[in-house]
């Protein structure tokens, strides 16, 4: 499984499966001018763009890059009533609840070709069907829980602050609120950790914009769902996923012209990656050598010992110190040797916390 998993939602016709398509760079989902035309939820697994890995590559004259990766989930355009089984609702949000994190496409273009399925652009409206349709599914997800742990609970204790911190989030989703805006204390959220909630997820927003918004992709419809999300503490990115398909068409120093040409510095994706990094407090850290450069994902604040564990258990559990050195001092001395020499190699032990872009090699019995 990939470091990181996004489910992308949306409803029908407001760009997924074209930006899901250039995700992938491989025409995998159909993009077609009607609803439902996506039926099986597309997964594609993305490499994560570092310019890391290729300087050290060429410093350590590694045989191979290893990126990180994230996997995109994309489902049907889901349609009001989808929870209760409207359109194809229920059985694709059962594909995204195992995701990290909830890419929400939101339709910020007017298209006369391109059919809305409310008939107007709304995009505060769009955004409230789905997110809706996610509290409905996840209060539906919480009763039978908690109804099932009911029954249960005579012989085992143990369910009982599990079954009252579902009635509090059953309480919270009636009144149509997501769940991350509950408000629980520490012994709460770990009691319904193991319950993957929708709206317990992280959202970042992706705004369709119109090519005719480019460079700023800014206008009225952004500005709104901007609001929105800072209102709930969400993120927001724009991209123009028609561009973003165009785009993944053309080799490496193409896409940088034509980029270059239309005043943008890098691709929406590229952003949407990074930004689906930082919503979850991800890093990666850096391994090197002749064999491979490889980038691995970890949480912000991860200790040496655990972060050698992404590896293998093993250098986990026999873990003896951890021989870093930052990014910038490999590059800067040309290597581990050289950083060595220049006294910039640290020995590290089981509390030390590993940052981003550290270079390391763990010791283990």
């Amino acid at each position: 499984m990939a470091g990181l998993s996004c489910g992308i939602v949306g409803l029908p016709n407001v760009g997924k499966s074209t930006l899901f398509n250039a995700l992938t760079k491989k025409m995998a989902a159909q993009a077609a001018n009607y609803p439902f035309c996506t039926i099986e939820p597309n997964v594609g697994i993305v490499e994560v763009p570092d310019p890391r890995l290729a300087v050290l590559s060429k410093i350590s004259k590694s045989n191979k890059l290893v990126p990180a990766t994230v996997t995109f989930v994309d489902i049907a355009g889901l349609v009001k009533g989808a929870s209760e089984g409207e359109g194809l609702g229920n059985q694709f949000l059962t594909n995204i609840r195992e995701t990290d994190a909830i890419v929400h496409v939101v339709r910020c273009f007017e298209d006369d070709d391109v059919i809305h399925v409310a008939g107007k652009v709304d995009p505060i409206a769009d955004i409230e069907v789905i997110n809706l349709e996610l509290i409905l599914s996840d209060l539906q997800m919480a009763e039978n829980i908690a109804t099932r742990l009911e029954k249960q609970m005579k012989g085992k204790k143990e369910y009982v602050p599990i079954v009252a911190t579902l009635r509090k989030a059953i309480d919270h989703l009636n009144q149509s609120k997501p769940l991350r805006t509950l408000d629980l204390s520490d012994e709460e959220r770990d009691s319904i950790q193991n319950y993957p909630f929708l709206t317990d997820k992280k959202v970042l927003y992706a705004c369709n914009v119109p090519e005719s918004s480019l460079p700023e992709m800014e206008n009225e419809y952004v500005k709104k769902v901007r609001d929105y999300a800072t209102a709930e503490g969400n993120t927001v990115i724009t991209i123009c996923a028609k561009l973003e398909e165009e785009v993944s068409q053309l080799s490496e120093e193409e896409s940088i012209e034509f980029l270059k040409s239309l005043g943008l510095e890098e691709t929406g994706l590229n952003r949407l990656i990074k930004a689906a990094y930082d919503i979850l407090g991800l890093i990666s850290y850096l391994t090197t050598g002749e064999i491979e450069t490889r980038a691995w994902t970890i949480h912000r604040g991860t200790k040496a010992p655990e972060a050698a564990g992404k590896i293998h258990t093993d250098i986990q559990k026999g873990f003896i110190r951890a021989e870093v050195v930052s990014y910038q001092d490999m590059v800067k001395y040309n290597g581990k040797a050289g950083a060595r020499e220049a006294g910039k190699l640290r020995a590290e032990g089981k509390d030390y916390i590993v940052q981003d872009g550290d270079v390391i090699e763990f010791l283990h019995n």
